[in-house]
């Protein structure tokens, strides 16, 4: 597929990482640019151009910067999500290793726009190589002017510093993250008040991530109305990083379009592996909802694929081919839930374990007649009534797994073992 490589077109360029490499392709024009325009004029450009977040939630960019309020004293922050930690989920760590300077001027921007004069990246604990590649860049970023008391000369104050988490899932809930910040066990907080109004130390602090950031230099630079040029519709708009993993020919990170179809994307990574029939694919991140093979021309976008009852989520996009067990599938997933469940609240703490329990016997060959329905009903009770997203997204695969798979699933309690042939999952040998 033919398609002006955005958010990606760095990769590969060693020299990107410096910026002096970084200003040879145009690197921080945007910013010099922003430091000239009013602030509301930053915030209403990026609101025009229809950027949703692309760390799951999709809210829109623009509108979460305008809810930061302007007359205040206290000071006001960015918190950049970089605790890419969902499996399946890598297409963060392409960009910090590859074009740290983009991600520095995303934050740069955003900070211009609403105010904040100290940007705390959070990074995930086990990327360690990334927070190292970005120390470097944030070192030679303040060592060039870029960072610091001014702004490429412009008085403007910014410091940058990038905080390593210890490894856990639920921070990167944007309020357990908040709080593992601040130096506390990473569990969420109750909403309201929202960060933007009450967030890292008790101050307005938007919260958004690696990859919704480094889209902000490229739509100051080209104009909101270049940016709504790609896409499907006005909510859907922009470049889209898929992370892609499974039975493919080869698996990795792709910027398309958004609302690509997903047999397009397929057709990109080269097709099924060795020639397999497609059984399933998660469309968003583990948290998403599993679809069938007869969903397979569904456009990988926010709107369409919430109307089919998944989402688009982190893009994390998870191949299954007629080899796999999908009770088992879920029932790992199900295991990585319940393991990172924070325990704060009782439907999640709960309800993931027993999603895990009953998917685990019915997966062992114990499962009980009623097991399937049970799976929904605990699903559902779960799902919706927890403090923040963790006991959504617990629910969404293991709901799609009967409402799409029933069969399959039953058929392992009334047989007591699974009815597939045993396969490996990838044949010996193979590099994929």
């Amino acid at each position: 597929m033919a398609f002006e490589r955005v958010l990606t077109r760095n990769v590969g360029r060693a020299e990107a990482r410096t910026v002096k490499g970084y200003r040879e392709s145009g690197g921080y024009d945007a910013l010099a640019k922003a430091l000239r325009m009013p602030p509301e004029e930053i915030i209403e450009e990026v609101k025009r151009s229809g950027l949703r977040g692309r760390g799951g939630a999709g809210f829109p960019c623009g509108l979460k910067w305008s809810f930061v309020p302007r007359g205040t004293d206290k000071p006001k922050y960015l918190v950049c999500n970089a605790d890419e930690s969902e499996p399946g989920t890598f297409k963060d760590r392409l960009l910090i290793e590859q074009d740290p300077h983009q991600l520095i001027e995303g934050c740069a921007i955003c900070c211009v726009a609403v105010g904040a004069a100290t940007c705390y990246i959070y990074i995930r604990g086990e990327y360690t190589y990334p927070a190292r590649v970005l120390d470097e860049a944030i070192r030679d970023a303040y060592a060039q002017g870029i960072l610091g008391d001014s702004v490429m000369g412009s008085g403007f104050k910014l410091d940058m510093v990038v905080h390593r988490g210890a490894g856990a899932y639920i921070c990167g809930e944007e309020t357990g993250m908040l709080e593992s910040l601040e130096g506390r066990r990473g569990q969420p907080r109750v909403k309201p008040p929202f960060p933007a109004v009450v967030g890292a130390f008790g101050c307005p602090t938007v919260i958004n991530n690696v990859e919704t950031l480094c889209n902000v230099p490229h739509i100051l630079l080209r104009g909101a109305d270049w940016f709504k040029s790609i896409g499907t519709d006005e909510r859907n708009t922009g470049p889209k990083l898929f992370a892609v993993s499974g039975h493919v020919e080869r698996p990795g990170t792709y910027e398309l379009p958004i609302g690509v179809t997903f047999d397009e994307l397929l057709e990109v990574c080269g097709g099924m592996y060795k020639g397999r029939e497609l059984k399933a694919f998660i469309p968003g991140g583990a948290s998403a909802a599993m679809m069938p093979a007869s969903q397979r021309g569904i456009r990988m976008d926010f709107d369409t694929l919430a109307k089919a009852g998944s989402m688009l989520g982190s893009a994390a996009v998870i191949v299954m081919d007629e080899t796999v067990c999908l009770v088992r599938a879920a029932a790992r997933l199900a295991k990585f839930f319940a393991h990172e469940s924070c325990g704060q609240c009782t439907p999640c703490r709960e309800g993931t374990n027993w999603l895990a329990l009953i998917l685990k016997r019915i997966e062992h060959g114990h499962g009980l007649p009623g097991d399937t329905d049970l799976l929904l009903s605990v699903g559902r009770h779960t799902g919706g009534n927890s403090l923040c997203a963790l006991g959504d997204a617990a629910q969404g695969p293991v709901l799609s797994l009967v409402r799409s798979f029933r069969e399959e699933v039953e058929r392992h309690i009334a047989e007591g073992r699974c009815p597939l042939p045993a396969k490996p999952f990838f044949e010996q040998g193979a590099t994929a």
